[in-house]
């Protein structure tokens, strides 16, 4: 909801008054501020409207993270570059359902950005590896496919990959016919 600017210079002057607080011998109000300069500290990390979408995305609620994601006007100037980079991944996550290649675009500048878990960084470089593999770039798609697997630590996405490497086998991927 704040610029990350101003979130700095709030928890600066909380900072402060705790400091002023403690040299009048007011030692709990000193501690409360500091406290709650802490909680601009954390959000100046973890953006809010990012953590909201978040949310939403995981109860599958498109619409609802599309809005809380609509609400960063300038992206490049309110979020520090990890934010960035989830801004661009949640962008791909939900652009992937309709258009390959925005999602495509948004993936990539948040694999380039970077995210802080691997395992989002594994997502992401999956959903890269489809899209390479819908577009016959098989080559692209089994190195995507291969760092997806190298960052999946914790084999939460064994199943996709494992999924995937055999649609690889099968050859380029058929479009359905609708009749």
């Amino acid at each position: 909801m704040f610029n990350k600017n101003i979130k700095l210079v709030i928890t600066a002057l909380l900072i402060f008054t705790a400091v002023w607080q403690f040299t009048e011998k007011n030692i709990g109000n000193g501690i409360f501020l500091i406290l709650l300069s802490l909680i601009f500290v954390l959000l100046y990390f973890k953006n809010e409207i990012i953590i909201l979408a978040f949310l939403k995305l995981r109860k599958q609620d498109f619409d609802g993270a599309k809005k809380w994601l609509d609400k960063i006007k300038n992206p490049e100037a309110s979020l520090v570059r990890k934010q960035q980079g989830y801004y661009n991944y949640l962008n791909g996550l939900m652009v992937s359902q309709t258009n390959l290649n925005a999602a495509e675009k948004y993936l990539k500048k948040a694999v380039e950005l970077g995210l802080s878990m691997d395992q989002d960084l594994a997502m992401a470089k999956l959903n890269l590896a489809g899209i390479a593999m819908s577009k016959n770039r098989k080559m692209e798609a089994e190195k995507l496919l291969a760092e997806a697997k190298k960052l999946d630590k914790q084999g939460m996405l064994k199943d996709q990959i494992t999924m995937m490497k055999q649609q690889m086998k099968r050859g380029p991927v058929q479009q359905m016919r609708r009749y």
